[in-house]
């Protein structure tokens, strides 16, 4: 079930971003509620997958797969149509991949990126990199930012000034919060991946073992 949960979010992802692309003001703000359930999703697959007792290896890797499509698909997009610099995007699949390899080797050792088995080597880079307060904070940055942008978008498209979406936009407060949670979600990024590439210093110069084939002599 809670797979099923992570490809429907991809599906309404996917949707999502379509709208945006080829709507009118009306449909991009619609979106706006189809995003709010992407990101609700995220946190709904893990609590069924632990309420039904189903959780996985499998399963938390697909989880942070399906959050790795999320976040980088909204970034591009956003970089696309020139509301973010690209160099934004490009951090975030560069920290992506840095950090999901490092925590491949984790995974052949049995360690999880979240939980009491991750690979964190202090209190401060768990609360940093699996701590529930950071944790909360990066997916609620990246949520209400990836809204802004999506609000933002609507607001060049050529409606009447005194539409309520321009006059929202027209509010200053409005977007420094919305500049704001984007400034956050970006500086989180750095934040939580760099940890892991400290704590992982341990296993780059860690010898391989070598495995037993069919024509090498077993030890009794």
């Amino acid at each position: 079930m809670a797979n099923l949960i992570t490809i429907a979010r991809l599906l309404l992802l996917f949707v999502a971003i379509a709208m945006i692309y080829w709507g009118s003001a009306a449909m991009i703000l619609a979106t706006v509620p189809i995003i709010a359930v992407v990101f609700a999703g995220d946190g709904l697959d893990g609590y069924v997958a632990r309420k039904r007792k189903s959780t996985s290896q499998f399963g938390a890797v697909f989880d942070i797969a399906g959050d790795r499509i999320v976040e980088n698909a909204f970034w591009i997009i956003f970089a696309e149509l020139q509301l973010i610099p690209v160099w934004i995007p490009l951090l975030v699949m560069t920290r992506g991949f840095v950090v999901d390899g490092i925590r491949s080797v984790g995974y052949g050792e049995g360690r999880t990126p979240f939980g009491d088995n991750n690979m964190m080597r202090s209190a401060l880079t768990n609360w940093l990199t699996a701590g529930r307060f950071m944790r909360n904070t990066y997916g609620y940055a990246k949520a209400f930012g990836f809204l802004f942008l999506t609000g933002l978008e609507a607001y060049r498209h050529r409606d009447p000034p005194d539409s309520l979406i321009h006059q929202a936009y027209d509010w200053d407060p409005l977007r420094w919060i919305g500049w704001g949670c984007v400034t956050i979600a970006v500086t989180l990024t750095v934040v939580r991946g760099l940890p892991v590439i400290y704590d992982a210093s341990g296993l780059w110069n860690k010898p391989t073992e070598p495995r037993l084939t069919s024509t090498e002599p077993r030890q009794h």
